[in-house]
């Protein structure tokens, strides 16, 4: 196959200010080079070295990378530590005891500070809670909770014991449970009676009793519910124990129990190609690692500031950046229980200017979401305190990088536009705030000892300006160590044969200009095939919603007798969903206007219209149901977890 093409021309710059340069972690492109070239000079001095500095050891490491049986790499494998030691006692030790850890706000806007001090305490009650159920050091506990200062209190007081935990996201279904509580063998269950979400509560605590129903689960010795709404629910009492009950008469103090840096510290799962889900397997002193780094690094964390990560923490951004870094750097976080745009569209803007955020980092798709409901509101609210903002999840187009970056950023905070996955454990592709020369759309460069590169099918370096495969090319820290109870798939998904099992395979392409700059193009297996050329559906995204008539697209492939492929779109419009003679004239306008910015090869063949896309509560864009629709198959996949389920049938008709 031929490599896949860039057709997206972006010219616009934005170097970072003198100011941010100054007080930046990483200040100057040359502090950036120095990093870049003692990894090249010494991988693995360069990574004991900053391990080292960064992570407390309760036994020091004198292994750093253990390659003899690749992919499985090993990293600080002598060496023991507490995740949970390192982002708890670290701040008691070192001054920020009495520091705001947790400013929460829940959905209803009450806002509850928790500091570091209290926050360990919390964490010390569970954990002996747990303890005193009989609970030890590799077990795994499935966690099923709201966006709340107690989801990170559990995930703290397992790791706290060296019990392996896995996060399940609050709107996943009872068959997810299930799923997940099998696959990972748990023994423990933590959930919640109910969340509250956009005024409403939502149940939590039944889904946890259906899995059950379903059988499998005998291995499962308890469920600790925490009581969120005081909901009525069903009750096991051989089973079931209150999260407040259990803690009362705990002692506030627990030690933290040394693991080996091979140790799981959880396991997230997350879709495969197929839909089955793949428990990616996550180490403790690797992954912790990068965590520190990243929020140093990326974030440029200093000692005033006030973060915001929006992810939920079923998702490794909630992980990574909620319930790890944040505690591990030393900051004050902000949590949110609720949603964007309850009680109104001003929700973020209010957050920010009431609780003095520096640091926003969000998904381009609420992103878009907010420019559809109010483009105009963030002028209505004081976010003179916003620094620096943020993109992760998927890549983000640059028209609304460019309204990120003036109306929320006033034209003065650095954009890092993050790339990463589940599997790599954090940052990996990423501007700088304090190096990086910024091109809206791009993720830019490396961080520093991650060896990215794009090549062909073969395996081989591609030309700047050529699109094709992205790999990274040396193992890292916090990769992913294997597919839990599947090494099989691990090598098979991650290093294929195709390279000779040398090179990560990160399944996306991509493209990299004359400058070097990266530029994500979508998964792979979303290029499509028209007519002999290979297209990647983001720039075809991007085509569309830089139309001032479109909020948010989504562009898949179907089968196509002439073409091979045809390209499909899925287009929100920033007014009322068209019908009609109308629908179709905004059809041929939106063709047109790709066949300008793109060329005649991107019109889109199909493009149908609807009040929203298809997408879970986390705000993910469900690709294979809309490839579904576009083939005009019958959806079968479990749709339990989209937020609007009902879209699907708008979204059948084509204009």
């Amino acid at each position: 196959m031929s490599a896949i093409e860039s057709v997206m021309q972006e010219n616009r710059l934005f170097p970072p200010s003198a100011e941010t340069v100054a007080r930046a972690t990483i200040s100057g492109v040359e502090a950036y080079q120095a990093l870049c070239a003692e990894a090249e000079r010494d991988y693995e001095g360069f990574w004991a070295r900053l391990a080292r500095e960064h992570v407390l050891w309760s036994k020091p490491f004198t292994k750093v990378l253990s390659d003899d049986n690749p992919p499985f790499y090993r990293w600080f494998e002598d060496g023991e530590l507490n995740v949970s030691y390192n982002c708890l006692e670290r701040n008691l030790q070192n001054g920020n005891a009495d520091k705001v850890a947790i400013i929460f706000e829940a959905d209803d806007g009450k806002v509850t500070r928790v500091t570091y001090r209290e926050l360990y305490h919390k964490v010390c009650k569970l954990a002996n809670g747990i303890r005193s159920l009989g609970y030890k050091k590799g077990e795994l506990a499935i966690i099923y909770m709201p966006m709340s200062v107690e989801a990170v209190v559990a995930m703290h007081a397992c790791a706290r014991l060296g019990v392996i935990h896995s996060v399940v996201f609050g709107g996943f279904s009872a068959k997810s449970i299930h799923e997940r509580i099998i696959d990972a063998g748990a023994t423990l269950v933590i959930a919640a009676d109910e969340q509250c979400r956009g005024g409403k509560n939502i149940t939590l605590k039944p889904a946890v009793d259906e899995a059950f129903a379903m059988g499998g689960c005998e291995a499962v010795r308890k469920v600790i519910v925490y009581q969120r709404t005081g909901g009525k629910v069903a009750w096991h009492p051989e089973r079931d124990v209150w999260m407040h009950e259990l803690c009362a008469d705990q002692a506030d103090v627990c030690e933290a129990v040394p693991v080996g840096a091979e140790h799981p510290l959880f396991i997230l799962y997350t879709s495969g190609s197929t839909g089955k889900p793949k428990g990616v397997q996550h180490s403790s002193g690797g992954y912790l690692l990068w965590a520190n780094l990243t929020m140093k690094w990326t974030f440029d964390i200093k000692p005033d500031d006030v973060f915001w990560c929006t992810a939920d923490v079923g998702w490794v951004t909630g992980h990574s950046y909620v319930a790890y870094g944040p505690l591990v750097a030393g900051a004050t976080q902000i949590i949110f229980e609720g949603v964007p745009v309850y009680p109104d569209a001003g929700r973020f803007w209010r957050m920010i200017q009431d609780h003095r955020c520096t640091i926003f980092y969000t998904a381009p798709t609420a992103i878009r979401s907010l420019i559809k409901a109010g483009g105009d509101l963030p002028n209505n609210y004081d976010l003179s305190s916003l620094r620096l903002l943020g993109s992760v999840g998927e890549p983000i187009n640059p028209e609304a990088w460019m309204w990120y970056y003036n109306t929320v950023g006033k034209a003065r905070c650095p954009i890092v536009d993050t790339w990463w996955q589940t599997e790599t454990g954090g940052h990996m592709l990423t501007p700088l705030p304090g190096v990086t020369v910024l091109k809206p759309g791009s993720c830019t460069t490396a961080l520093p000892g991650i060896m990215a590169a794009i090549v062909d099918e073969t395996g081989q370096d591609v030309e700047n300006g050529k699109g094709g495969i992205l790999v990274i090319k040396k193992p890292w820290p916090s990769m992913i160590r294997t597919i839990w109870g599947d090494p099989e798939r691990f090598k098979k998904s991650y290093y294929p044969d195709d390279f000779q099992g040398k090179y990560y395979l990160a399944g996306d392409g991509a493209n990299r200009d004359q400058d070097g700059y990266f530029w994500i193009m979508g998964r792979i297996d979303d290029v499509l095939n028209v007519s002999g050329h290979r297209l990647g559906t983001m720039e075809i995204e991007s085509a569309l919603v830089s139309n001032p008539l479109v909020a948010e697209a989504a562009v898949v492939g179907r089968p196509d007798d002439l073409t091979g492929e045809a390209v499909c779109a899925f287009v929100v419009l920033k007014q009322t969903c068209p019908t009609g003679e109308r629908a179709h004239e905004i059809a041929r306008e939106l063709r047109d206007w790709v066949a300008r910015e793109i060329g005649p090869i991107a019109k889109p063949k199909e493009i149908r219209f609807g009040e929203n896309l298809p997408k879970t509560r986390s705000g993910k864009i469900m690709r294979r149901l809309l490839r579904s629709l576009a083939k005009g198959e019958e959806i079968t996949q479990d749709v339990s977890t989209l937020e609007n389920p009902a879209i699907l049938d708008q979204l059948k008709q084509a204009s």
